[in-house]
């Protein structure tokens, strides 16, 4: 059996940096008298011994409850937990308990609002991944405490996400330069208001495409269903039924063109023979089933934002309170060029190609 390997103390910090005990607990801390030069190395020697924070024995000092909360609407599905696999690492090694609250359900939201459990209980929320309200931005502010938005962007608090409606953009763009001229989008519906954001904001860029290619936008092949497979399955449905269906589709999510696809093949329509598809997220369903999608970096949005509520909580504000990052098309074989008379079609570019 072996050794159980001893706990790191701030001394050990201390040693390695070569300062005393009291300008780790500083820096550590967040407080002034540390120079950024000295708070940087002491920061990167507290991560590489594993030194972790007594959140008791901070709280004595500053007031605070070494802890901080994370709001999350789904803790099952890949993105929320991939983004909270982010947020937890950088969170746990700056020495923060995580207190987690789930409101899948509109019941559970409404009394996490109403309530405010995490007063007095926290030193900062981070939320996840959830489009909110005017009224629940304004009782968030009544606490008084950082909020920090990771995959979503909370009013105008710090947050780490994409822009969405330039990587819907990216998806439209790509059936354009194609040959598409019709081309449709699958919106998602959501009754408890988690995606409206991202729907709204995927919508406008699926437009700005189609503007921008002077390609008219077709009202009756915009087709909105509950989110998921089963969503997606309806509404290709609804745009196989059209008089005049489109060629290619946008779906707004990868788990909704995944049910667009299934309606495809059980109605015998070859893909990318007579209809192209696109996802969004780059989830991990979309490579097994060969589906072109706009990737982007979920894990690293739960980080960014895991550590901008850090310096939040530590410093009272952020340096960098908007953070955006890139999105990637990544062609499969769900898209090609449209079939015509005479004319012949074969599968879209095999790689990756390279982030707009």
């Amino acid at each position: 059996m072996s050794e159980q390997r001893p706990a790191v103390s701030m001394a050990d910090v201390a040693r390695a940096v070569g300062v005393s005990t009291g300008t780790v607990s500083r820096a550590l801390r967040g407080r002034p008298g540390v120079s950024e030069e000295t708070r940087g190395r002491i920061l990167r020697a507290a991560e590489s011994l594993d030194y972790v924070v007594s959140p008791a024995a901070s709280g004595l000092v500053t007031g605070r409850t070494g802890s901080v909360a994370v709001l999350v609407p789904f803790i099952s599905r890949w993105f929320h937990a991939r983004a909270l696999a982010g947020a937890h690492r950088v969170l746990r090694r700056a020495g923060f308990e995580i207190v987690l609250h789930h409101v899948e359900g509109s019941a559970e939201r409404h009394e996490f609002f109403e309530t405010l459990p995490v007063r007095r209980r926290a030193d900062g929320l981070l939320v996840i991944a959830l489009s909110l309200a005017e009224e629940e931005l304004r009782r968030l502010d009544a606490l008084g405490l950082p909020v920090v938005g990771a995959g979503t962007e909370p009013g105008d608090r710090p947050a780490a996400a994409i822009d969405d409606t330039a990587g819907a953009a990216k998806a439209v763009r790509h059936l354009v330069n194609l040959g598409h001229r019709r081309i449709g989008m699958i919106r998602s519906t959501d009754d408890e208001g988690v995606h409206q954001g991202v729907s709204r904001r995927r919508l406008a860029g699926y437009r700005a495409a189609l503007t921008e290619a002077g390609l008219e936008i077709p009202d009756d092949a915009v087709v909105s269903a509950p989110w998921g497979i089963d969503g997606g399955a309806r509404a290709m449905g609804e745009l196989l039924s059209l008089r005049t269906p489109p060629t290619a589709v946008f779906a707004e999510a990868d788990e909704v063109a995944i049910g667009a696809l299934r309606t495809l093949r059980r109605a015998g329509v070859p893909v990318p023979g007579r209809m192209s598809v696109v996802g969004f997220d780059d989830s991990p369903m979309a490579e097994l089933l060969d589906l072109t999608t706009v990737a982007q970096s979920v894990y690293e949005q739960g980080a960014i934002a895991g550590r901008m509520l850090v310096e939040a909580v530590r410093h009272g504000g952020v340096r960098e309170p908007r953070v955006r990052l890139g999105t990637t098309l990544v062609p499969r074989g769900t898209t090609a060029a449209p079939s015509g008379p005479g004319g012949s079609r074969g599968p879209a570019g095999g790689g990756r190609e390279q982030p707009g």
